[in-house]
């Protein structure tokens, strides 16, 4: 089965909020140069929830033919590249320290203005 980036989205989106995912938020970014057509962050609990949402993400979305073609691991931050879908995982603490937000915000209006 093959499904459509935003059928993945939303797979993706309901596999995170059904798990008690918080703050969760897609990201288009199909129209910069990016590695990614879409990122998705959400926050979890604690470190043993960041685990516990990308195991439940590989258990739902692997049956339904979704490649995982690699993902970066700590307890507080899982980085998940599905091709054209990223995800990432983070506690609350590292998602504020890093804020992968406004880093690709500030992407998109740097296209915007070129």
């Amino acid at each position: 089965m093959s499904l459509s980036l935003e059928e993945l989205t939303e797979e993706i989106v309901r596999v995170l909020d059904e798990k008690k995912a918080e703050d969760i938020e897609v990201i288009e970014l199909g129209d910069i140069d990016y590695i990614a057509k879409e990122v998705i962050v959400a926050s979890s609990l604690g470190k043993k929830h960041t685990a516990s949402l990308f195991d439940n993400l590989k258990s739902e979305l692997k049956p339904l033919g979704i490649d995982f073609f690699g993902s970066d691991e700590s307890e507080d931050w899982i980085v998940v590249d599905m091709g054209d879908v990223i995800v990432h995982l983070m506690t609350p603490a590292y998602r504020q320290r890093y804020s992968i937000e406004e880093f690709l915000s500030e992407m998109r209006s740097d296209k915007s203005q070129k």
